[in-house]
């Protein structure tokens, strides 16, 4: 599993992410700031959600890209994310979890001093 200091996954999620991508083929998760979108992360087959300039990579989950929001990323730049899953439906409805019943959800905690000034630069879609 591939992490990054910015972000991790639980062993559901993963489990999950592999799930989809069995059936899928390869995927992206999208983090929205909400409005339309919701709130929740959505997975999308792998170019299936358009980003926009200057969205944030924050890591890969097994090969799966997790971009969030520029906007939402300058809120959240000093919390690690953590992917999980839920059972139930959330407000993502074209998420490719949602016909399984399922829900990712992201538990945050914030970095420490020291965890902040050993944060590498993100990477910008441009």
């Amino acid at each position: 599993m591939e992490t990054s200091p910015r972000l991790a996954a639980t062993p559901k999620a993963m489990a999950l992410l592999a799930e989809l991508k069995q059936k899928h083929g390869p995927l992206m998760l999208y983090q929205a700031g909400g409005c339309c979108e919701g709130t929740q992360p959505q997975c999308f087959e792998e170019g299936g959600f358009y980003l926009r300039y200057g969205d944030v990579l924050l890591g890969k989950l097994d090969e799966v890209a997790f971009w969030v929001d520029k906007d939402l990323y300058e809120y959240w730049k000093h919390a690690h994310f953590t992917l999980d899953v839920t059972d139930g439906i959330g407000a993502g409805g074209f998420s490719l979890e949602t016909p399984l019943g399922k829900t990712f959800v992201v538990h945050y905690r914030l970095f420490t001093t020291e965890e902040l000034t050993a944060l590498p630069e993100v990477q910008r879609n441009e």
